[in-house]
């Protein structure tokens, strides 16, 4: 089934969408590009917020004479290198936890819950850049940006669950 059924799917039914993936046995390419592919896309949600701070709308995080290209460095820089390496370190941490409180499931179960889990909530980022972007810091931002929270924590507790479930 194609990865864009599969992530419609999830929103929907969670734990099903990992029993499927589950099924298909321990590949870590797949799990990886997952990851890759979801903090790229989070790399490209930020684009609209960062051209709002280099003209000047936000007030910028930045060193002051920062231009576009130097944001998008650093940006480029945190999402795309530096976020995978946290992100295998929290999946190892939610398998530790999980195991303390009985879960049955492997390393890679838990790096499969939480990098799909990512890849599943990408189209709420991208919605929330666009809102930053069109919108700026405000009310709108703050609230797709809980709902994307909140869809997140959901589908990550509910994708974790059903990978602690099996061994």
């Amino acid at each position: 089934m194609p990865v864009t059924n599969d992530i419609m799917r999830t929103w929907r039914r969670p734990r099903a969408v990992m029993r499927d993936l589950l099924a298909q046995g321990p590949r870590e390419d797949r799990a990886i590009m997952y990851l890759m592919v979801s903090c790229f896309l989070i790399f490209v949600a930020q684009w609209p917020r960062l051209r709002r701070v280099a003209e000047g709308f936000e007030p910028s995080p930045f060193p002051p004479d920062m231009n576009f290209e130097g944001m998008m460095t650093y940006t480029f820089f945190g999402s795309v290198i530096i976020l995978p390496l946290v992100m295998y370190g929290i999946a190892a941490l939610s398998h530790l936890v999980a195991k303390v409180l009985g879960g049955q499931g492997t390393w890679f179960g838990a790096r499969l819950a939480l990098f799909w889990t990512l890849l599943a909530t990408t189209p709420m980022f991208l919605f929330y850049g666009l809102v930053r972007g069109l919108i700026g810091h405000g009310t709108q931002a703050v609230l797709v940006g809980a709902i994307g929270a909140l869809a997140f924590v959901f589908i990550w507790v509910q994708c974790l669950r059903e990978a602690e479930s099996h061994s």
